[in-house]
This record gives C-alpha cells, structure tokens and sequence, in this order.
C-alpha cells in the first residue's frame, strides 16, 4: 500500500513537467508582457507588489517567468520528496533501509559517492535545459547574459511523458495558471 501511494504521489507531480505553451499554439505567447502572463486570478490579479514587471522588457520578463516556473518545480518536487522520504523511512529497499530519521536529514545519510552521482544526474538536467532554452553565450552580446532564445517559452523543456499537455491554447493556459 505504501509503495502504491508512493508512485501515486510521484505520478501526480508529473504534472508540474508538463511543457507550458509554445508561440505557435497559445496567443499568450505571441507578446510577451505581464498583462499577457497565465496566471493572474481573482481576486489579486495580476501581483506584482514590487513592480518588477513594469520595469522589464520582454527578454527580462521571460527570464523572471523562467526562474519563477523552475524554482516553483523544484518546490513541489521538495515537497513530494520530503512527504515520501517520512512515509518510507526505514521500510525503503535503499541503502538497507539505513536512512532514518527526519527526512532534511536522509541526503547527509546517503552512503557516500551517492551525492556525486545524484549531483552528476542533477547537472545534467540543468545542461539539457540550458541548450533547450538558452542562446549559446557565445553568439550572444556581452551586455545581455542569460538570453534565453526568441522561440523557448519560459519552461518549456518539451518534457512530458504522460501526454498531459491539452491541445486547446485556452486549456492550456488554465493548466499553467494551477501550476
């Protein structure tokens, strides 16, 4: 039973992987701007307290939205990860079993050359996002760093195995605000 809640769980975070919209099939794409954004909802709106929207250009604003849907997917992965690493403490298949517990503690117990590997996997991940995403250094100006590429739509990685990604622009656009 736990190992079935466990993968219900995993299975469920997949859909925080689902590709955001690409410029061909959503109007949200075509101008970049905060008041183009998925994602404001009643009754806040738009939120931007800071006002960091209104002095951004577009280039900006898709680095700001690529930051905050990455880091928003390694939070909810964080959460799974901690719920999962309480219910399985000491019934888990690995290391023995020897991982015991509160789960902010399970990495500092993993045998060591566990960390390079999960650091190795983890570097990886980010390597294939920045050549999905991002202009080449490279063949970018020295005044514009982190230029993400003029097609990428900020967390878009094209990563969904579960086929969850619908079709219809305005679907699509209700799916990203929940996330």
């Amino acid at each position: 039973m736990m190992k079935f809640a466990a993968i219900a769980a995993l299975m469920g975070s997949a859909a925080a992987f689902a590709p955001a919209p690409v410029a061909k099939t959503s109007s949200a794409m075509n101008a970049f701007t905060a008041a183009d954004l998925p994602g404001a909802l009643a009754p806040m709106g738009f939120f931007d307290p800071l006002g960091f929207a209104e002095k951004a250009d577009e280039k900006t604003l898709k680095r700001y939205r690529e930051a905050e849907v990455t880091h928003g997917r390694v939070a909810m992965l964080a959460v799974i990860g901690f719920l999962v690493g309480e219910a399985v403490e000491g019934s888990s298949f690995l290391f023995d079993a020897q991982i015991s517990g509160p789960a902010i503690t399970h990495f500092t117990q993993v045998p060591d050359g566990w960390d390079a590997l999960i650091v190795t996997f983890i570097g990886a991940a980010e390597a294939q996002r920045a050549q999905i995403g991002w202009v080449d250094p490279a063949d970018a100006s020295y005044d514009q760093p982190g230029l993400l590429r003029d097609e990428y739509y900020p967390g878009d990685i094209g990563f969904d195995p579960l086929g969850l990604r619908p079709e219809d622009p305005e679907e699509l656009n209700l799916m990203i605000t929940k996330e």
